[in-house]
């Protein structure tokens, strides 16, 4: 199955790739945060643990799907892509699970933590050197090499409208939990690194609820997606220091672009000291345990930057991969 680069996935494609996902992932809890929505003056607060799904983030839904759409050839010759820890634990995860070999190309400084999962899930690890380049750009390099020299189907491990389809079942889970709650979202913020949660989620959401507010939060320096949905077109950031390893794009992919243009998605930014704090109220209030990166869209809802007073909210939080030294040390002089 192929689509153009630029295809966005239609409530269709939405539904097929969530009934064959939901057979290998995890409903993963809907959280009502009573206190939060007190605080913000919201009527309702809910939050979607994606942290808690298997592999420990959303990942595992677009890389189910996207396997699952080769052909019986690349089954069996294998797929290789670059990723910096979620996606590679989620492909791997769904190779395990489909009997596909799995080739993952990481950045030689992700997360050790991360590294190690994804070959317990029995991928072959290949450490890329990036010097002064983005260090995505050099892993995605190798990752095309590797295709050409081993034969290997390559996988994007977002900028694919598949992957965009397939990621869309954490919102089409999420409406379904909020509708058996009683309710439906007013204003959405999800977090960003490439989009294809972003795009998939949005999707679901626009189709469901036509007037809704969708925020896609990106961390300060790598907000790709916000500057490019501003000006209408793909756009290049420069990048800077972020504890936020996951979300280090510097340009959205065509397909998540595509697909958050046409849900009409708007970019939010949040800075260091915003996330330590979402962190910690997602401990301290939720009971999770999250990730910098899987928290940067309960700091943009915390942050005050969009009213969410009167509305029923829903956050995404989206990864938990964290040693708990990490997290200690994010949390160190944050407030009581």
């Amino acid at each position: 199955m192929t689509m153009a680069p630029d295809y966005v996935p239609n409530p269709a494609d939405l539904g097929a790739a969530y009934v064959v996902t939901q057979a290998s992932t995890r409903r993963t809890p809907l959280l009502e945060a009573e206190a939060l929505a007190q605080a913000s003056g919201a009527t309702r607060f809910f939050v979607k643990a994606e942290n808690l799904q298997w592999a420990g983030s959303f990942k595992l839904r677009g890389a189910f799907w996207r396997l699952s759409c080769l052909d019986d050839a690349a089954r069996k010759r294998g797929v290789v892509a670059d990723s910096s820890g979620h996606f590679a634990q989620g492909l791997a995860l769904a190779g395990r699970e489909l009997g596909v070999p799995v080739t993952i190309v990481m950045p030689v400084d992700a997360p050790e933590m991360k590294r190690r999962a994804t070959e317990g899930f029995g991928a072959r690890v290949i450490l890329s050197e990036h010097g002064e380049r983005p260090r995505e750009e050099a892993a995605s390099a190798l990752a095309r090499d590797t295709a050409e020299r081993e034969g290997l189907a390559l996988l994007h491990p977002f900028d694919d409208p598949m992957i965009v389809a397939g990621q869309a079942g954490a919102g089409l889970e999420a409406l379904e939990q909020m509708a058996e709650a009683g309710s439906a979202p007013d204003i959405v913020f999800c977090p960003v690194g490439g989009g294809g949660l972003m795009g998939g989620l949005a999707l679901a959401i626009r189709n469901a609820c036509p007037e809704a507010e969708i925020y896609g939060v990106e961390p300060v320096g790598y907000d790709g997606m916000g500057v490019s949905l501003r000006a209408g077109s793909r756009q290049r950031v420069t990048g800077g220091v972020t504890i936020c390893d996951a979300l280090q794009a510097t340009m959205p992919g065509e397909a998540t672009f595509a697909a958050c243009q046409a849900a009409g998605v708007r970019g939010l930014a949040v800075d260091d000291d915003g996330v330590r704090h979402a962190m910690r109220t997602g401990f301290e209030v939720l009971k999770l345990v999250l990730e910098p990166s899987g928290a940067v869209a309960l700091a943009a809802a915390l942050g005050g930057q969009v009213p969410v007073a009167g509305k029923r909210v829903l956050v995404l939080a989206t990864g938990g991969n964290i040693p708990f030294a990490r997290f200690s040390a994010c949390l160190e002089g944050t407030e009581d």
